[in-house]
């Protein structure tokens, strides 16, 4: 006997509304998940994370070889520093996570904190002692400056962007790092008061090498610069001060690498 038309449809709203039901808890249990999960994934890590995470970036970022072909780091204070370095206080809250990731990161007024490995190489290439006087400009967010600290006697770090510049200033404070001076003001200029320099850093990328720079920095000094059109690639140099007058030094290409401009003060019309 075949069921009526009544009875069918009697049926089929049974089962749909079982079936709404089902999908309704489903639907349900799937959100509370969701959301659990993005709860989860908006926490800090804790600091014996962000130390393993830290460690990872130095042994499979830095002292690795990489795909690029670019060299790995070897000197072990530049690596140590490395490792010690909390690159997660450096960066804005929510990059927090991000931190030891093989990438540049925003950190504010159309800036960036570079990638690990480049902060790594170009301190390297310093050959920093720990005697030594290091002038930096741009200081960003103050972490090159960080890692310099303990590898010399004084870091000078010069950043043009005020609320930058102020930011990294009690950044570093608080953080205990006794022997960085941060001033703002126009790097391309240097520091005079504070000259000469054993070794000079560019964390920004200069059209050429800015002359007062070379004359600021000591016979037979260091200085590190990505040099080449802004927004473009850019060459890494080392530059090695000579002997025979402030502007005697040779230039030395590294690598292409990719920097925001080095700002300079505007002039008044």
């Amino acid at each position: 006997m075949k069921p009526s038309p009544a009875k069918s449809s009697l049926s089929q709203i049974r089962f749909s509304i079982v079936e709404y039901r089902i999908s309704f808890w489903i639907g349900s249990f799937l959100c509370v998940l969701a959301i659990a999960f993005l709860a989860c994934a908006a926490q800090q890590p804790t600091d014996d994370e962000f130390r393993i995470l830290r460690e990872a970036m130095v042994r499979e970022q830095i002292a690795a070889a990489r795909f690029s072909g670019a060299p790995p780091v070897r000197d072990a204070r530049v690596l140590d520093a490395m490792r010690r370095t909390p690159r997660h206080l450096f960066v804005p809250p929510a990059q927090a996570p991000s931190a030891y990731e093989d990438r540049p990161l925003p950190i504010g007024h159309g800036q960036t904190i570079s990638q690990p490995y480049m902060v790594a190489i170009m301190t390297e290439l310093l050959e920093t002692k720990k005697e030594q006087r290091v002038l930096e400009i741009g200081t960003g967010s103050g972490y090159q400056a960080a890692v310099l600290a303990p590898l010399v006697a004084e870091v000078f770090t010069i950043e043009i962007v005020e609320p930058l510049g102020r930011e990294a200033r009690e950044r570093l404070k608080n953080l205990g790092y006794k022997n960085i001076e941060v001033r703002i003001g126009d790097g391309y200029l240097g520091w005079p008061e504070k000259a000469p320099f054993d070794r000079i850093i560019v964390t920004a990328g200069a059209d050429h090498i800015p002359m007062p720079l070379v004359e600021q920095l000591a016979p037979g000094g260091r200085m590190v610069i990505p040099v080449g059109p802004h927004w473009q690639t850019q060459i890494l140099k080392l530059i090695v001060k000579g002997t025979r007058g402030p502007r005697d030094f040779r230039a030395e290409d590294i690598m292409p690498v990719v920097f925001v401009p080095l700002v300079r003060e505007k002039k008044p019309e």
